[in-house]
């Protein structure tokens, strides 16, 4: 959503890609030094294939310096993602995102600075709230794993039609006022000392795939029912 409206806010241009372009590097390489790009989103694992592609093409980051900034979300960020893009385009400044669909959409925030072992999720974004909770929705100490809760004006109300899906993910919020709720992400976090978010996993059996959400159950409620 903000990819679309934010440039528009500011008097920018917004570049659209033809349908499917996204899955060529060379193409998308190819767009940003056409129309000078400035701000791109990538999903990591889209990144990766971009940067191991267009790493293996000497002179191929030479068509990017239009570059300033690059987002990315949808699934975790690892570091050699980062470093890559950045021997192609060595000022570019890398911004982390966080945010499940439930809270409409990024709800923490995190500048790479280089030298991470672990690229952090950040800190919460303007009026979103973030817990890490235990199983009793007690906030756990620093460096301890516990589930992430979200908070804030963000939060969806529900899902339509669904109301023990809905009953089972947004729980009443201890500290809020009443009608309050969080949204239980599901996603194991912990605080590093300097307080920065640090993704752990999932405490379900859901993953991640090039940025969409897979229930495995669901890959195996239709296994079941194939013959044999």
């Amino acid at each position: 959503v903000w990819e679309l409206f934010w440039p528009l806010m500011v008097g920018a241009s917004v570049v659209v890609a033809e349908p499917g372009g996204h899955r060529d590097p060379w193409y998308v390489a190819s767009v940003v030094e056409r129309f000078g790009v400035s701000v791109c989103h990538f999903v990591p694992s889209m990144l990766s294939v971009f940067v191991d592609a267009l790493g293996g093409d000497r002179g191929a980051g030479g068509g990017l310096g239009s570059l300033r900034q690059v987002f990315c979300s949808g699934e975790a960020l690892g570091v050699a993602g980062v470093e890559g893009l950045r021997g192609l385009v060595p000022g570019v400044r890398v911004v982390n995102l966080y945010g499940p669909t439930e809270a409409a959409v990024d709800v923490t925030s995190y500048v790479v600075s280089g030298g991470e072992v672990v690229v952090p999720i950040g800190r919460a974004v303007p009026n979103v709230s973030v817990w890490v909770l235990d199983s009793r929705l007690r906030p756990v100490p620093v460096g301890v794993v516990g589930e992430l809760y979200l908070g804030g004006v963000q939060v969806a109300r529900g899902y339509a039609s669904r109301s023990g899906l809905t009953a089972e993910r947004f729980v009443a919020d201890p500290c809020g006022g009443v009608g309050s709720r969080l949204y239980r992400t599901g996603d194991r976090v912990r605080w590093s000392g300097v307080g920065e978010l640090e993704y752990v996993g999932r405490s379900d059996f859901q993953v991640k795939l090039r940025g969409q959400r897979i229930e495995l159950g669901e890959i195996e409620s239709v296994l079941q029912t194939a013959p044999g």
